[in-house]
């Protein structure tokens, strides 16, 4: 082996890269040297060799990446993930067989990568009350999202003896640039604004709210590590309301909101409280540190 074999950048692919996660692992994971290939789904977006077109619900699409691409790791990011999404089969279409067409892909195409990092969701524990759940917990999912992903982890468990795979189960998380149908970045925006209002379902459910920068890292973490065919939380352990959301961000702005409950944003299934237990993922990747709440609130409205 030549020394120049010898220094071959590490290969990443990583799909849904250009959604909010993506973004921020794609930077981490350039930082590091690594050679990311990122999938876009759009049909017409020009390809170059690190970024590929692909439709995950095309077994064929999804062949031709992984031959193209042989990657060292593979992260698969790409997803329905907004809750609210209107056509519940595509929760299924995307985030159940759009997750098999790409494990089928690397079996299909004889490529077995060192490690695939799949993302799932904490909405997969559904109406728990704990302020510490942990892996070990029944999964019992209360919309369609939650069911697809709860249904993929089912379909993905059966791969663990073919290839190397970590489910992850994030928590809430939020960050810059995450798109404002989501609560952070809409408690965020309208103290931005200096808005005299905002209108909100039930203020007083309790979220174990994470900083996007830490998630990333957890995972970056998480492929380096030995850990495999394993399920982890990833999570601070920390739960906050987002009654004392709005608190924090009207002490860091010195503005008032008039907060208007809107009947129509409280949802019958909305979970009460949901705060995970982060013991596994500390034991697995110690060195990950968390980022405080307030600071990832700060941060958010510093932009």
């Amino acid at each position: 082996m030549s020394s120049a074999d010898a220094k071959q950048p590490i290969r990443t692919l990583v799909t849904g890269a250009s959604g909010f996660t993506g973004r921020y692992l794609v930077d981490n994971l350039l930082g590091r040297g690594h050679t990311v290939i990122e999938t876009v789904a759009g049909r017409n977006e020009p390809e170059t060799p690190t970024r590929l077109r692909l439709d995950i619900t095309s077994p064929d699409a999804c062949r031709r990446v992984i031959e193209t691409a042989r990657p060292d790791y593979i992260v698969h990011l790409a997803a329905i993930s907004f809750v609210g999404h209107n056509d519940p089969l595509d929760f299924y279409r995307v985030n159940v067989i759009g997750t098999l067409n790409l494990l089928e892909a690397c079996a299909a195409v004889g490529h077995t990568p060192r490690k695939l990092l799949i993302a799932s969701s904490a909405n997969v524990y559904g109406n728990v009350t704990s302020d510490a759940i942990d892996e070990t917990f029944p999964v019992t999912p209360v919309n369609h999202y939650a069911a697809s992903k709860a249904a993929m982890e089912t379909m993905v468990r059966t791969w663990f003896d073919r290839l190397p795979i970590l489910i992850v189960r994030p928590f809430n998380y939020t960050g810059r640039g995450q798109t404002s149908n989501f609560l952070v970045p809409k408690i965020v925006e309208h103290f931005a604004r200096r808005e005299p209002a905002i209108e909100l379902g039930n203020i007083d459910v309790a979220r174990d709210f994470s900083d996007v920068r830490y998630v990333v890292s957890a995972y970056e973490a998480l492929l380096d590590s030995e850990a495999a065919a394993e399920t982890v939380n990833v999570c601070t352990g920390t739960p906050y309301t987002l009654r004392e959301i709005l608190s924090a961000a009207s002490d860091l702005t010195g503005h008032e909101l008039e907060i208007q409950i809107n009947p129509a944003f409280v949802r019958q299934t909305d979970v009460k409280m949901l705060v995970g237990s982060p013991a596994k993922l500390r034991t697995l990747v110690p060195k990950v540190e968390t980022i405080p709440f307030m600071d990832t609130l700060r941060w958010m409205l510093a932009a």
